[in-house]
């Protein structure tokens, strides 16, 4: 997962995000590139991209489509909301780093929905599972 912020260098172990200078609009698909290879795999749709916004600055781009796995991103993003026109979602509850593996299982999800195959284990530290648990109860992912 790429995540980026206005400003430059952040320490990645206090918040667990790694931060950037802001890149050029036009090199979003190339930060959606997550290993799961998401724009490669058909996942990036013709609606483009959601940046989402943790508590503590980081910043998450990925596709639509990975977005609207949530229940709750999904009525945001296609309610009478804020974040409908703006495209762009706040977390004030979450850390980056509990972003960050939210992010990653929407994108394990999508890629393994519909799977033939057997699905891998999608690894979860303890020491982040509540996190993790709250923010799914949330997000309904």
């Amino acid at each position: 997962i790429q995540s980026i912020r206005d400003d430059t260098k952040h320490d990645q172990q206090t918040t667990g995000c790694r931060l950037q200078k802001r890149p050029k609009k036009r090199n979003l698909t190339q930060m959606v590139n997550t290993g799961i290879d998401s724009v490669k795999n058909g996942y990036e749709d013709e609606e483009g991209f959601v940046k989402l916004l943790s508590a503590d600055g980081c910043e998450f781009i990925l596709s639509r489509r990975v977005a609207l796995v949530s229940v709750t991103m999904k009525a945001m993003l296609e309610g009478q909301f804020r974040e409908a026109d703006d495209a762009t979602i706040s977390f004030p509850e979450m850390s980056g780093l509990i972003l960050e593996k939210v992010v990653q299982y929407l994108h394990y999800k999508v890629k393994f929905s519909n799977s033939p195959t057997r699905v891998p284990e999608f690894k979860i530290d303890p020491e982040h599972a509540l996190e993790l648990l709250v923010a799914a109860n949330y997000l309904d992912c």
